[in-house]
């Protein structure tokens, strides 16, 4: 059968009897529905009273009714359901032979391209609608997994930052304690000492006050009381005022057990008791006060290295116990998210083969299309005419 045959049995009757997906325009007409003819009608009427009978008659009336009654338009209601039929699609799109020829036929009319391109793609939707779903719903999963693993990483990140800070932090300076305890056991001891002596020095004169040494230490010991003694002081000029408080009393202090000693002990003796008491009173008082500063300051040292040990061992232990709950949950997920991989990527690669599909078909509709398009342009329109008597 040679080419225009085909074409002429494509679109003859025989063909759009036979073939399921062809169309003819007399059934696309809406179906002529009879109108229903109208039923007799019997009415009483009355007659003229008689002599005889007051009975009425009953007469037969003609068919047409005593009023016209406007005809009632019929109601459609149009309900949207879902189709409950599987959709019926045209075979030449899963038959490469019959979609040439459709691409042929369509070339040779008048018809465009686009409106069989479109019920490929129409039909690719349809192929590809489930698989897209897939890919959406463990994309979306995938999306989320991925949300928590980050979440739980940060977290981890900000736990281990906080156990670096925690270990670099460290106690300001070393403390001294034994040996501040020890100097300020010396400093007392001598300032008691220095308190016995003079008292044992002032009983010869006063048998009966001990008040009296007491006194004599306090008024020695008055620079105690100075923040910081001019020995130590660099900085800062010596003025005579501040030489007689700091030597003043210690010396006058000094001078008052060395008149007391003379009396009942030699000079030698009272003179190198009152070198010795003197002395003491200027540096044994400043040694007991700066042994306490230093004490109070290595307790506060020892007090806030001993916290921070506690504070280290607590924080990183519970730090590192949270570390470890968040890494098995991210392993956890990361499982989750390696079963749910080879889902996506077949589901992927479906809808990828289908578009591939697609367009092929598409490529090889379009080709077919517009190489019959060219052979009808290159026509004559004698040649046009006997074209179209073969279908005659």
């Amino acid at each position: 059968m040679s080419f225009f045959e085909r074409v002429k049995a494509y679109f003859s009757r025989d063909n759009f009897q036979k073939d399921p997906e062809l169309v003819s325009f007399d059934e696309l007409e809406p179906p002529k529905v009879a109108a229903p003819m109208p039923a007799p009608v019997t009415a009483t009427m009355p007659t003229l009273p008689t002599t005889g009978s007051s009975m009425p008659s009953v007469v037969a009336t003609p068919s047409q009714p005593l009023f016209a009654e406007e005809p009632q338009s019929e109601t459609k209601l149009w309900v949207m359901t879902p189709p409950s039929q599987k959709i019926e699609w045209p075979t030449w799109l899963e038959d490469e032979t019959l979609l040439r020829d459709e691409g042929v036929i369509f070339g040779l009319s008048e018809s465009k391209a686009e409106e069989k391109v479109a019920i490929i793609r129409n039909y690719f939707v349809h192929q590809t609608a489930d698989w897209e779903r897939e890919v959406e719903r463990h994309g979306e999963k995938i999306q989320e997994l991925n949300l928590f693993i980050e979440q739980k990483e940060n977290r981890i990140n900000e736990l281990k930052e906080k156990c670096s800070d925690m270990e670099s932090r460290n106690h300001d300076g070393e403390h001294q304690l034994p040996r501040t305890i020890v100097g300020l056991s010396f400093s007392a001891a001598m300032c008691v000492g220095n308190y016995f002596l003079i008292d044992d020095t002032l009983r010869p004169l006063y048998p009966n006050s001990q008040w009296i040494a007491v006194g004599v230490f306090l008024a020695g010991m008055f620079n105690l009381f100075g923040r910081v003694s001019l020995f130590h002081d660099t900085e800062s000029n010596v003025s005579w005022r501040r030489m007689l408080e700091e030597v003043g009393m210690p010396f006058a202090a000094a001078l008052f057990v060395f008149v007391q000693a003379v009396q009942n002990q030699g000079v030698w003796r009272a003179g190198a008791l009152f070198v010795f008491v003197f002395f003491l009173f200027l540096f044994a008082g400043k040694l007991l006060l700066s042994n306490i500063t230093v004490l109070r300051n290595d307790l506060k040292i020892w007090l806030t290295g001993t916290n921070l040990k506690k504070e280290k061992s607590t924080k990183t232990e519970t730090w590192d116990g949270e570390v470890a709950r968040l890494t098995a949950e991210i392993d956890a997920l990361r499982v989750q998210k390696w079963q749910i991989l080879p889902n996506l990527n077949k589901a992927e690669a479906e809808v990828a083969r289908l578009n591939a599909r697609r367009d092929a078909l598409i490529k090889l509709f379009e080709s077919e299309f517009y190489l019959a398009r060219q052979l009808r342009d290159r026509l004559t329109d004698k040649q046009w005419r006997e074209f179209e008597k073969g279908f005659e």
